[in-house]
């Protein structure tokens, strides 16, 4: 893990930079360290991070995702990547909170942007594609927490009974290229266009899995969950995709927690994971009575 300290200094040695730069923080990363740089006249976005296999980020997918999503007209521009780090062109914009999100999605901005991302992405992906399967990643994040001797190792039988619960309800699906992180700090509003950030866990998912992803991270109301699924399939909400839906929130937000719950004992970045894990189980345990009310 680099420390802020290297990090920067990695930040300000790329071989992209013909002056010399003084990289600025960027807060609110969780997973890694961000700055940006003024060079030349123009802003830029530095990420430094090295794959992490506890988590499943694998910087070549990352790199391929961000240019083919900059491809598919969804975000910035990768203009300089290096073992350890990516360099994106700054946007001017806001970044989104939960209402942004709501509002956005209630002026039909949302789905059209999800669009690009799962119809148009693959056409400009080069290389081999990742997948992020929820469940067997929660069953991989129980492994690495008994490993690991987590606080959390006693609740991890319940949480890999309702895993599979949850797998068994979403059934066959269709597979399509996932974002697969849509908390609400990932869109960006420059004014004119929506910007969708962040590709570290992008790869081929069940479209139900982002669809849920965005509700369950921006606590959708249910009319807003069914102008959601409206919106995206192009047919009215019936009980049987309410229900798949349901179940990948359950899905989403329990693997946010086991997320957290590994970030405890693996990750050092100055961020309350302890607070995280827990905000995220209360939110989950919430799905999941609703869940088992409505089956």
């Amino acid at each position: 893990m680099n420390t802020m300290e290297t990090a920067t200094a990695k930040a300000a040695g790329l071989s992209c930079w013909t002056e010399p730069v003084e990289p600025e923080v960027l807060t609110g990363g969780i997973t890694n360290l961000n700055f940006v740089v003024a060079h030349n006249g123009e802003r830029f976005v530095v990420r430094i991070a090295d794959d992490m296999p506890v988590h499943g980020i694998m910087r070549f997918n990352e790199l391929a995702a961000s240019r083919a999503a900059f491809a598919a007209g969804v975000s910035p521009e990768v203009v300089h990547a290096e073992p350890g780090a990516l360099v994106l062109r700054f946007i001017d914009g806001v970044t989104f909170g939960e209402s942004e999100v709501r509002q956005a999605q209630s002026a039909g901005r949302i789905v059209p942007l999800l669009r690009r991302v799962h119809d148009y992405m693959p056409k400009h992906f080069q290389g081999p594609m990742l997948a992020l399967w929820v469940f067997q990643v929660m069953r991989g994040y129980a492994v690495t927490l008994r490993q690991g001797n987590s606080r959390m190792v006693g609740e991890l039988p319940r949480y890999l009974d309702i895993n599979g619960e949850l797998e068994v309800v979403l059934g066959p699906t269709t597979m399509v290229f996932g974002h697969n992180d849509l908390l609400p700090t990932n869109f960006m509003d420059d004014g004119e266009r929506l910007w969708l950030i962040d590709w570290d866990y992008a790869g081929l998912n069940t479209p139900l899995f982002d669809l849920a992803n965005l509700a369950s991270n921006n606590q959708f109301s249910a009319a807003e969950e069914d102008a959601l699924l409206e919106s995206y399939f192009e047919t009215p909400a019936h009980d049987a995709l309410r229900m798949k839906l349901k179940a990948m929130k359950c899905a989403s937000l329990l693997r946010e927690s086991m997320w957290s719950m590994v970030s405890e004992i693996h990750l050092d970045i100055d961020f309350d994971y302890v607070a995280y894990t827990a905000e995220n189980l209360e939110r989950f345990e919430r799905a999941y009575v609703e869940f088992r009310q409505a089956r």
